[in-house]
């Protein structure tokens, strides 16, 4: 019997298991069209229009702010500031909240997964506005609960009624994503304070990742109300997706709960700079959210012109309702467009998301689709 570990070839364990809330869960539907655009032939522009990142590269004055770090004495050898304190001043001068309580985070999906990681446990209650952000169910139930769903009759309706008639007085947390994604309907600040005021042992998460495109915001309210946390990014308006930063505004006594969980290293130094030189440049900011609004009205327009049903949000996208998505998706691939097919969500099926762009680049989307709709006309027929 050969007993020389050197030669004797090792038993295979058994694969090691992950914890039960986790064995069972499904991965973030994080479909991406990095491949497919490189894989574009040359010369033809790519149109990426699904994710509802920016449409165009971030203000000049954060390409300026980073090389200007860069090419100065730095010290990327070193952790980032782990208070953020020169951001959280930005955040506060431009939201009106006090920096103290503001905490940065990686992303604003950081700040949602570290919400329900610091206060939600198995058993207890977590309502969603449905349908809504995938990326928060997700959160929820790796804490070994299974949301119950608050759906309005009419999806593109105030939930307002849903919600009071859904959330109960043991109801732990409520997730709102306003402007929603993908119906882009929004919750008004009155709204919030009903609900945070009628059940007032339940916090409530107002998302508003898409704030920026519509203006409307409950921002001002944690400044009064312990039951509400508001998060944001830099990902949309600002166009700083690649960089991570997201940060969450709520009562002192939430963020200190939060502050036992997150992680202090996890907003990088240039992110951090990026961030500030984005708030700083105001003129910028607007001038972007104009084009948007102005895109996003003729857009839809545009498809209702060629027999789309369409719709505008109060987001940075518009909704296509169609009978066959996925070839609309795919047949707007092969002319360099890409746009997300929101179809496969319950409650939401026919529906294509575009993002919304610059005007140019609304028209040069028309203009793709226009070629493909001379060999295939029914391709924007609604269902039937």
């Amino acid at each position: 019997m050969n007993n020389d570990p050197r030669t004797t070839k090792p038993t295979a364990p058994e694969a090691v298991r992950p914890s039960a809330h986790i064995e069972h869960l499904s991965p973030y539907d994080a479909v991406s069209s990095l491949a497919a655009i490189a894989a574009l032939p040359k010369g033809l522009v790519p149109l990426k229009l699904d994710w509802n990142e920016s449409a165009v590269a971030p203000s000049p004055e954060v390409v300026k702010a980073i090389q200007a770090y860069l090419g100065n004495t730095h010290h990327l050898n070193w952790y980032p500031d782990i208070t953020a304190s020169r951001l959280r001043d930005g955040i506060s001068r431009y939201t009106g909240v006090g920096a103290e309580q503001v905490l940065v985070t990686n992303g604003s999906d950081e700040a949602l997964d570290l919400l329900c990681r610091t206060f939600v446990d198995p058993g207890d209650d977590v309502v969603l506005v449905w349908p809504t952000y995938g990326h928060f169910l997700v959160f929820a139930r790796s804490r070994g609960i299974t949301p119950r769903m608050a759906q309005p009759d009419d999806l593109f309706a105030s939930p307002m009624a849903t919600l009071m008639s859904t959330v109960r007085p043991d109801t732990k947390l409520v997730y709102i994503a306003s402007p929603n994604n993908p119906t882009g309907v929004v919750l008004s600040p009155d709204e919030a304070l009903v609900l945070c005021e009628r059940f007032p042992s339940t916090l409530f998460i107002v998302d508003e990742a898409y704030h920026e495109f519509c203006g409307i915001t409950a921002a001002p309210l944690v400044t009064r109300l312990t039951n509400l946390a508001v998060t944001r990014t830099f990902s949309k308006c600002f166009g700083i997706a690649g960089l991570r930063v997201g940060y969450v505004m709520a009562c002192p006594q939430v963020l200190e709960h939060l502050k036992k969980l997150h992680n202090p290293k996890s907003v990088n130094t240039l992110g951090q700079i990026a961030a500030l030189a984005a708030l700083n440049d105001s003129e910028s900011r607007d001038r972007y959210i104009g084009q948007v609004t102005e895109a996003r009205e003729q857009l839809v327009r545009d498809l209702t012109a060629r027999g789309a049903h369409a719709r505008a949000t109060a987001g940075n996208y518009v909704l296509v309702s169609v009978a066959d998505p996925k070839r609309l998706v795919a047949s707007l691939e092969t002319v360099g467009v890409f746009v997300r097919d929101r179809s496969h969500i319950q409650g939401f099926e026919g529906f294509v998301r575009i993002t919304v762009g610059t005007p140019e680049q609304m028209e040069d989307l028309v203009g793709r689709l226009d070629g493909i709709l001379a060999t295939q006309p029914d391709l924007l027929h609604p269902p039937a």
